[in-house]
């Protein structure tokens, strides 16, 4: 841990200092003539962005759906090949296999005490013309959640860590046999169905509160940039914990020969079906539970008593996908180092998305560009 703490320091120092020695003084780690060498290359690279560049990126990497596998998707590969061979860049794509499933089946409905059967669909709106093109888009999903068809109780678990099952346990409530639902936030999305399941919890639904991204903070789009009633956070769930990281169809990544595995014998997909939700879908069905009042810092900004369950409510999750491989296509290029070659500075981002990935991550490929 000290060794640890001291490298942290050593990259903080490295990213801060360099901004707070503006004054000409020389800069922590550089002598004098180093520290001008160092302000002066800076100042070249802060001279590179064009606005009108980076615009261009953006809209053109952006126009269409481009997720893993997708026709747009290998079309922003060889353009942005194009992009740097026509820099005189040494740049080539490598292509790999992945197994990456699509949903081909989604159903969440409220069966009691009342019925609600979830839109679990975007709507396309005037103001946004990429958000009409829902045939290209992937539907609202977690990629890497097991099939599965359970009906069960619905149990409201927070943000669904550990500490919120130690909470409910006070508070003699139980997850086992049940559905959770379960707010997007304070930890990353593929914890709260591996937690769930290891108590014994049988599906998982997740959802962002309007308390977190909503109106509670602002404007929601169109009007702002928050997340509107029937917006959903599509996402990765794979357990990246486990020791197979990456295409969680592959086995053993150190033998060339290994056999791909099929999903249910997969360490790092979910043991239990999970389904993200809009707060508009997730409203209905918190409504409908009763037991203990949540605990005051769980409640979040719908108008509705935020109660934990188990019952009234219950639900029936259903969630199947078409387990395909599909093609992901990397971009490497290389530019020679002068002085050590033979050492490495790896700069990425992807350039695929799960919709038409403006922020995530056009933002990074265009800054890459």
């Amino acid at each position: 841990m000290p060794r640890l703490s001291l490298i942290a320091l050593l990259l903080l120092s490295v990213f801060f200092l360099p901004a707070i020695a503006s004054d000409g003084a020389p800069l922590d780690g550089y002598s004098a003539a180093g520290s001008q060498a160092e302000r002066d290359w800076e100042a070249k690279f802060k001279a590179i962005p064009n606005t009108d560049n980076l615009r261009a990126y953006m809209q053109r990497l952006s126009a269409r759906p481009h997720h893993v596998g997708s026709a747009y998707d290998q079309d922003n590969a060889e353009w942005i090949l194009a992009q740097f061979k026509a820099w005189g860049l040494d740049a080539h794509i490598e292509s790999f296999d992945v197994l990456f499933p699509t949903p081909t089946q989604r159903v969440v409905e409220l069966m009691a005490p009342t019925r609600y059967i979830a839109k679990l669909q975007e709507p396309a709106l005037a103001i946004d013309p990429t958000s009409s093109q829902q045939r290209e888009q992937l539907p609202t999903y977690n990629a890497y959640s097991i099939d599965g068809d359970v009906t069960a109780p619905l149990v409201y678990v927070n943000y669904g860590v550990p500490e919120d099952y130690e909470r409910l346990e006070r508070l003699g409530v139980s997850v086992k046999g049940a559905i959770v639902i379960a707010k997007y936030g304070n930890s990353w999305r593929g914890v709260k169905p591996k937690v769930a399941a290891e108590h014994g919890a049988v599906g998982c639904l997740i959802y962002s509160d309007p308390k977190d991204d909503g109106y509670f903070e602002g404007d929601t789009f169109p009007e702002g940039g928050l997340r509107p009633a029937q917006g959903v956070q599509r996402g990765s769930v794979m357990d990246f914990a486990s020791s197979h990281p990456g295409d969680p169809g592959i086995w053993d990544r150190e033998d060339p020969n290994s056999k791909r595995v099929s999903e249910k014998d997969a360490p790092s997909i979910t043991k239990i079906p999970v389904l993200p939700i809009s707060y508009g879908d997730a409203q209905p069905l918190l409504a409908a539970l009763r037991g203990p009042m949540a605990p005051e810092e769980w409640r979040g900004a719908l108008p509705i008593p935020y109660h934990v369950g188990p019952g009234p409510a219950k639900v029936h999750l259903l969630v199947k996908a078409d387990w395909a491989i599909k093609q992901v296509h990397d971009i490497i290029v290389k530019i020679p180092g002068a002085v050590a070659p033979d050492e490495w500075v790896v700069r990425g981002t992807h350039h695929d998305a799960w919709v038409n990935g403006a922020e995530d991550t056009i933002s990074g490929q265009m800054a890459l560009l």
